[in-house]
């Protein structure tokens, strides 16, 4: 007799009825979220452990009561194995790469990049050199010696004077010279007449407006970036005199990249003369262009798209190319024309021809290959170039209109557009590697490898992206994701109380900010590039306005390494303008500062709040402290689910004020920074203070693991787990191996990225 066997179904998880019964009705069946309650999905990466405490503690947010401990951990298996889970996530809904543009950083970096093809020297086939300041050269007429003849020179005959010239050059530190009614040298020049220039380079280390000012009795022009004539930034070269006037003007620049700069002067029988040299960077104060900012260097012009563009989208807590609309189009096709315009205005240097020359129609034809070959970041089919290129020549009335069209056509096509439509080869990885490390096209050499041949194993890619990583690009893109995950454009609209703190200047909130980056930088482009250090670190950069200002004198206007008490600093979390930027006008906020620990340091994910509840200090108590205060508004259930979380972290940091100095008192009562802090894990943590938080993120895989997803985020534009469900675990035990070494972590993920799947 036959007999027929049924698989038996799989039983059902006892905490699956629960979570319907329990929890259903606010996160949905399966953890989707529910509209006007908890709207976004139940997804995680807490331990079963720590989930089940959670729910127990939290949970059903009406009545608590209704689950016991033993419901709770069955609630907390079900869902962390059903949806709650990396894995799970990664199972129900496996994670693609987004179709993406170009960020509106990558289009300004590219066209930069492009036009730099044609331009050899410093910047673009060589580095700038580390030499700081501008060269000088100081031209005049020699004093006579005693009983010299002096030759006529003058178109006035009855004016006898001598012109033997005397010259001179030096490199200055800045221009900042008062020579009164003397000359640049009294004793050999004489001080009726003389003519001065500085030449180099000044660095924009962001980009954003800067606005550009020059001080003078006397004539001057001020070039930036286009030094050719009829171009100054600013011409003051007819002297109202005899006061002196100051001219200023604002330009657009991308930072991370030196400018050429130069500055005339010139004195004509004026009584005095003098020369200042100002500017102010997108988030500082006037001043006088510092020397660290100035290098000897002439660069060749960068091609500048100042065009505004639409915001990208960051809805994903980082800036993506992936949104379309009519401004955006807009955008590129003004920036197109712009760029066109800007190519006919210097075809000849940039085509290496003159006007009239017999070959110059060919060079241009050259020019325009060239040209399309390294926007589409690949040799440009025959079918392509006969589009774009070829037919160009035949329809145009005049070369240069065929090439115009053609620059346009390129920068709007979507093989310049939309870098990963191009076919998966050496060219694709060139691309993706340039992409991730610069926000820009691949260079000479890295196209000379991939038409090589040489960009397909991992020790190749390696190679060229070690080469990369020192180019100063790479720390232009770096400054961008340490802006994004410290979360410093907070800063950028942060003021404080005049009345509360008449010390705390913009000169003061400017000076905090170089600080910050210069702290930043010395830790990452030092040889450890130690990830730990930036969060451990017990000591400042201060230079004397700050360390004034900090209680920690320090001599000279440079900044010094000033070492505190382990207690009161750590590293970025206790850096002043960061703390500064997360507190009120008056006050701190420990809120702002626990919201900011919990999600980028700690790693800890954060739902947002069902009902937005605005501080008002004037509701509580005048006596309480800010502790006491947040203490009372976060007490109800419903926002202690995420509170339990912030609170403890931010009231780590209350020995901080509002401009991040140290107290030990808030309102007259001792401050209180001891907490206990509930880790992934569900372990408990004693927190003391900021330097119990960075020993435990340091040495935590979860706290690695932010630091890592975010500046994957900022490098790759994508989700580590578009690469891979074990991307993050790969790249988190990489990290580890490799001492927390942030440059070694860029490589790592730039690999990643270049992966073709």
């Amino acid at each position: 007799m036959l007999t027929t066997c049924a698989l038996a179904a799989p039983a059902e998880h006892p905490g699956k009825a629960l979570y319907q019964k329990l929890c259903a009705e606010c996160h949905g069946s399966k953890g989707q979220g529910v509209e006007d309650e908890y709207d976004e999905a139940l997804t995680g990466e807490k331990s079963i452990e720590a989930l089940a405490r959670q729910i127990d503690r939290t949970m059903p947010e009406d009545d608590p009561d209704k689950t016991t401990a033993a419901d709770s951990k069955l609630i907390a298996e079900y869902i962390y194995d059903a949806f709650y889970s990396p894995d799970a996530q990664a199972r129900n809904n496996p994670p693609r790469k987004d179709l993406a543009r170009l960020t509106t950083d990558q289009f300004r970096n590219s066209v930069m990049d492009l036009l730099g093809r044609f331009r050899l020297g410093p910047g673009f086939d060589r580095p700038i050199g580390p030499e700081q300041g501008l060269k000088g050269v100081y031209r005049g007429v020699a004093v006579p010696k005693p009983g010299e003849q002096l030759e006529d020179l003058s178109k006035n005959k009855g004016i006898k004077k001598r012109r033997a010239n005397f010259n001179f050059e030096r490199v200055d530190a800045g221009v900042a010279f008062h020579f009164g009614a003397d000359s640049p040298d009294k004793e050999k020049m004489i001080a009726e007449q003389f003519d001065l220039r500085w030449d180099g380079s000044v660095v924009a280390s962001e980009t954003g407006v800067y606005e550009f000012a020059v001080k003078s009795e006397n004539g001057f022009r001020l070039y930036i970036n286009d030094t050719s004539d009829g171009n100054a930034l600013i011409d003051g070269w007819v002297s109202a005199g005899p006061q002196v006037r100051e001219e200023k003007k604002s330009i657009f620049l991308v930072g991370g990249r030196a400018y050429r700069l130069a500055l005339e002067h010139f004195k004509f029988k004026e009584q005095s003369a003098s020369i200042e040299l100002w500017w102010k960077t997108p988030h500082g104060v006037k001043e006088l262009i510092p020397a660290h900012a100035l290098r000897t260097d002439r660069p060749r012009e960068l091609a500048l798209v100042s065009t505004e563009f639409p915001a990208d989208d960051s809805s994903g807590g980082y800036p993506r190319g992936t949104t379309i609309s009519k401004s955006w189009d807009q955008a590129v096709t003004d920036a197109a024309i712009t760029t066109a315009e800007q190519v006919i205005a210097k075809i000849d240097e940039l085509a290496q021809t003159k006007p009239g020359a017999p070959d110059r129609a060919a060079k241009l034809r050259k020019f325009a290959e060239t040209f399309v070959e390294t926007a589409f970041r690949r040799p440009v089919a025959d079918e392509m170039k006969q589009l774009i290129i070829e037919s160009q020549f035949k329809a145009a009335k005049t070369p240069e209109t065929a090439v115009k069209r053609i620059v346009m056509l390129t920068l709007k096509s979507p093989q310049f557009l939309y870098p990963d439509l191009s076919d998966a080869d050496d060219y694709q990885t060139a691309s993706r590697l340039a992409l991730a490390l610069w926000d820009s096209l691949p260079d000479k050499k890295l196209m000379q490898s991939a038409a090589a041949g040489k960009l397909k194993t991992r020790d190749q890619i390696r190679a060229e992206a070690q080469r990369m990583i020192s180019d100063p690009r790479t720390k232009a893109k770096l400054h961008g994701f340490f802006h994004q995950w410290l979360e410093l454009e907070r800063a950028e609209g942060s003021s404080k109380d005049p009345k509360v703190f008449p010390d705390f200047t913009p000169e003061v909130f400017a000076d905090l900010r170089e600080s910050l980056f210069q702290f930043i930088d010395e830790v990452v482009w030092s040889e450890k590039s130690d990830y730990r250090e930036l969060l451990q670190a017990d000591y400042l950069l201060l230079n004397e306005r700050l360390g004034k200002f900090y209680g920690h004198p320090v001599t000279g206007d440079e900044f010094q390494r000033v070492g505190f008490d382990p207690k009161q600093r750590a590293g970025v979390v206790t850096h002043p303008y960061l703390l500064a930027s997360l507190a009120y006008t008056k006050q701190s906020s420990p809120v702002h500062r626990g919201v900011f620990l919990t999600r980028n340091i700690v790693g800890m994910s954060l739902k947002p709040p069902q009902k937005a509840v605005v501080f008002e200090d004037s509701h509580f108590n005048p006596k309480l402290t800010m502790r006491e205060k947040i203490t009372e508004l976060t007490r109800s259930g419903g926002c202690m689910t995420c509170h339990s979380m912030i609170n403890p972290l931010g009231f780590s940091l209350e020995n901080f004020d509002a401009v991040g100095r140290w107290r030990t008192k808030d309102n007259n009562k001792p401050v209180n920074p001891v907490s206990e802090f509930t880790t992934h894990e569900g372990q408990l943590v004693r927190l003391t203070g900021p330097r119990d938080i960075v020993n435990y993120v340091a040495s935590n895989p979860a706290g690695h693991r932010a630091f890592i997803r975010h500046l994957f985020h900022h490098l790759v534009k994508q989700e580590p787990t578009a690469y891979g469900p074990a991307t993050l675990d790969n790249l988190q035990k990489a990290f580890a191996a490799n001492n927390c070494h942030i440059q070694k972590l860029m490589i790592d993920i730039a690999l990643v990225a270049t992966e073709i799947k």
